[in-house]
């Protein structure tokens, strides 16, 4: 047996919840000062407080707005300008002048829907109020604390005390003690799930839909009713089709888009390739450092689908990175509205260019909102059900998502600021209490899970932090003017990046363009302004929590204050994704409320719905596999290619050590054509001042050249004038490369 500290029987009340039953109200207080001597009075107040500790209570019904059953035109004349506006600022138009003034007009038409119970947002779920217990399990905890010690030493580069260390490496004693440790520690605070509030129970019997018919001129149609159960088909269904749309916009053309690597794909290819040779890292020091995660994970991309070292396998890995965060920004459209809102947010986000194109690119981008996503999905679930489990989650995905991408440091600020404002809203000193509880477990249960990397920070703080620091201050380069005014400027632009102009950055984006498509970004702006005004009306800490997550999260690219022109950037920006994405959901919900629940206006509010997203799709699969994809084709250089050429030398000859690639400035990686060739461990480089080196090696030898490199053609000459020189006609205009062969 296990002995268990302040954990109290399932039924019976605590201290918490007497205190909070007490101080609930004025009348809930005179009540129990009359319990302490009336016997009668004593057993009722006994028996209420048994009950709410049992049963959590809902402490503030969500406002269900009501609904005009006029034509909405209000509503339909604000979205129709909106849309106008955002047409006006899409390449090539860019009428920023016009725009602002529709979209003022818009707002001003909005509001006035909002002051006509048409265009309101959908009510969000119930808050609850429960009582935490504050237990804790003593022997797990004492067990796990340490473990993650032993685990922690271990984690280390260098000697200490008797223990040998691992030289800042995973090993299978270090990881078993740290994961048994993360384990314990769940066991430690994990509680029995809370019983949902009392609610009527849903009927569950098969009953004959009743019809209703649809007269529109001479046309009769008559269309039936869904019960409860045909709904949840009908939106089980659903999901299931937005979810095969989301897996085709993201695995479509996968080899052809993003069709060539650049320079960081050769690290990263490295970074794996080593693992296999024994260096299984927990930080990856080269080119200035990178998180472990991406590496391990296309280590098993490619052992589980045969991709080999390669820039497919780095694609592919991301890609469904990218698609795991689909569930958690449908779970989150839900935690913000319903089933309705959270189908809304699963289209839109998957179809969407942004997330679509970061995922693409084979690096480490997808990672950031992969795990900002459920950090903060379970971080509002918990405490709107005041679930202390959920709050558990949060903690452990705040950790993992420090093992991903870096800009995913900014996360624990914005986990800090949602809890700030929590406690701001919170009903009573009680309620803050329990907050600052979870508040201490999310931080336990995030250092716990961060600290391999947490060690390595403390031994290395100069490699942990150099990139970010690198664009923070003036480390590697002055800052242009001061740092204030370049922040002031960058959150400017950042803002302005969703519905204006997303940088000038082509590897991960269209540049110079809007981030959302036009009708995704008129909703999102709309959606901003209901929430503000929702906000104001109900002040809940949920909504203002979803306008204070968007500054935050694009604050990795907002602080490049040492290179403000890679502000914004796309990737760094892209844990911003998922709260933008929800935002436009719960526009398009309310908008489509907003017609009413009658047959016909249903019929065209969802048929306005199926127009929206056809056009929603139209756009994104324009920007990715066009736009995106010629211009991204045009800036790369082609190492598959030069990859082509060696592989055929291989096989003609059967090696390719006489392989080599002249370099030239700002022309190809002279790593990536091997990897093409399934050499990932060897870069081809010899410069030309070296390649008097190349006689010491027997013929056949081949040299690969930049086709304006005379100067490596005459050298080639006069050490083989028996050589023959061909040029290689690329599928890229301007990027044909020369072939010089020496057979003997």
């Amino acid at each position: 047996m296990q002995p268990e500290t302040n954990t109290p029987p399932e039924q019976e009340p605590t201290v918490l919840d007497l205190y909070k039953t007490i101080t609930k109200d004025r009348a809930s207080f005179f009540n129990f000062m009359r319990s302490l001597w009336d016997a009668r009075q004593r057993e009722e107040f006994n028996q209420s407080l048994a009950l709410e500790a049992a049963h959590p209570v809902i402490l503030k019904p969500s406002e269900v707005p009501d609904r005009t059953t006029a034509f909405p035109w209000r509503a339909v004349a604000a979205f129709g300008l909106a849309l106008v506006a955002q047409f006006l600022v899409e390449p090539p138009l860019r009428n920023g002048l016009l725009a602002v003034v529709l979209y003022m007009a818009a707002f001003g038409v909005a509001f006035w829907s909002y002051r006509s119970d048409e265009w309101h947002l959908p009510p969000m779920p119930a808050l609850w109020q429960r009582a935490d217990p504050l237990s804790v399990r003593l022997i797990p905890l004492v067990f796990s604390v340490i473990l993650a010690i032993i685990a922690f030493i271990n984690f280390g580069n260098g000697e200490l005390g008797p223990w040998t260390l691992s030289g800042g490496k995973f090993t299978a004693m270090n990881v078993s003690l740290w994961l048994l440790s993360v384990i314990l520690l769940g066991v430690s605070f994990w509680v029995p799930a809370p019983k949902a509030p009392p609610v009527e129970e849903e009927q569950t019997e098969v009953v004959e839909p009743k019809t209703k018919t649809w007269v529109w001129g001479s046309v009769e149609l008559t269309i039936r009713n869904f019960t409860t159960i045909q709904r949840k088909w009908l939106g089980g269904g659903l999901f299931v089709v937005f979810i095969v749309i989301a897996l085709f916009f993201r695995l479509n053309q996968l080899e052809q888009v993003a069709v060539e690597p650049f320079s960081d794909h050769a690290e990263k290819i490295l970074d794996v390739y080593e693992i296999t040779q024994g260096g299984n890292y927990i930080f990856f020091e080269r080119n200035t450092g990178r998180e472990a995660i991406q590496m391990y994970w296309t280590l098993l991309v490619l052992n589980v689908f045969g991709t080999d070292f390669s820039f497919y396998s780095l694609k592919l890995g991301t890609v469904l990175l990218g698609i795991l965060t689909i569930p958690f920004v449908y779970m989150l459209g839900k935690e913000y509205g319903n089933a309705r809102v959270a189908l809304f947010a699963l289209f839109l986000f998957g179809v969407a260019s942004w997330p679509n194109i970061i995922s693409r690119i084979g690096l480490r981008f997808p990672l950031y909102p992969l795990f900002a996503a459920p950090t903060l999905l379970f971080l509002i679930r918990g405490l709107r059900t005041q679930n202390r489990n959920d709050i558990i989650l949060a903690g452990i995905f705040l950790g993992l998502g420090l093992h991903g991408y870096s800009p995913f440091r900014i996360v624990p600020i914005l986990v800090v600021a949602v809890f700030g404002i929590y406690f701001l809203h919170a009903g009573s000193k009680g309620n803050r209490q329990q907050a600052f509880f979870w508040l201490l477990l999310v931080i336990i249960f995030s250092l716990f899970v961060f600290s391999p990397l947490m060690r390595y920070w403390l031994e290395r703080p100069d490699l942990f932090g150099y990139r970010a620091f690198s664009r923070l201050s003036s480390i590697e380069t002055p800052l242009p003017g001061p740092a204030w005014q370049i922040f002031l400027s960058n959150m400017y632009k950042g803002l302005l990046m969703f519905n204006w102009d997303d940088g000038e950055i082509g590897t991960h984006s269209v540049t110079h363009r809007p981030a959302l498509d036009l009708i995704t970004a008129a909703l999102f702006l709309m959606g901003i302004v209901f929430l503000i005004v929702r906000y104001i009306r109900q002040r809940d800490w949920r909504d203002l929590t979803l306008l204070v997550s968007i500054p935050i999260l694009i604050l990795p690219s907002v602080l490049s204050l040492a290179f403000p022109g890679e502000n914004p950037a796309m990737n760094r920006a892209g844990g911003a994704s998922i709260t933008v994405f929800v935002i436009g959901a719960l526009a398009l919900d309310g908008w489509v409320s907003s017609f009413g629940s009658t047959l016909r206006r249903k019929v065209v509010a969802y048929s306005l719905v199926a127009v929206l997203f056809a056009g929603i799709a139209f756009f994104n699969y324009d920007l990715v596999f066009n736009k995106f994809s010629n211009a991204f084709a045009l800036s790369g250089w082609n190492s598959s290619e030069m990859g082509k050429v060696i592989s055929s030398f291989e096989d003609k000859y059967g090696q390719t050590e006489t392989v080599w690639i002249v370099p030239f400035p700002f022309w190809v990686d002279t790593r990536l054509p091997g990897v093409w060739a399934g050499i990932p461990n060897r870069d081809f480089a010899m410069f030309k001042e070296n390649l008097t080196d190349s006689l010491n090696y027997p013929a056949p030898k081949m040299f690969i050249y930049w086709n304006t490199d005379p100067e490596t053609e005459k050298i080639l000459r006069e050490l083989y004038p028996n050589g023959n020189v061909s040029r290689y006609t690329s599928v890229y205009e301007g990027k044909d490369f020369f072939i010089f062969m020496v057979e003997q």
